[in-house]
């Protein structure tokens, strides 16, 4: 498969993340575990909508707030103590290298615009 990086690592952190938000425990799982699922699963379809999309600024930007919102949610796993530290800092690398490919896109996709 040909996809660009950013979908890979996408498609990556939601192959590691989903079966730990599967085995959070029932009062949490069914509200903030299905949000940030659907949250990743949103997350890789709108970047491969934008790979595609003759305008993708608008749908880039989008995706840079939902990711936003995911590294929150997955702050909240940790606060209320549902995943290991060291769990979370691994899901914190891997949004972080999702948000710089994405700030990278948006960049180039500004300077295309303004070009």
């Amino acid at each position: 498969m040909d996809d660009l990086p950013i979908i890979q690592k996408t498609y990556d952190l939601i192959k590691w993340y989903v079966p730990i938000l599967n085995r959070l425990p029932r009062d949490h799982k069914f509200l903030l575990g299905d949000r940030i699922t659907s949250n990743l699963y949103e997350l890789l379809e709108g970047l491969i909508q934008a790979r595609y999309a003759p305008d993708k600024l608008p749908q880039l930007q989008v995706l840079n707030s939902q990711l936003d919102i995911l590294r929150h949610q997955t702050r909240l796993l940790l606060d209320f103590e549902l995943i290991a530290t060291n769990r979370y800092e691994y899901a914190g690398q891997l949004l972080n290298g999702i948000g710089t490919d994405l700030g990278g896109w948006i960049k180039q996709q500004r300077k295309r615009v303004t070009a």
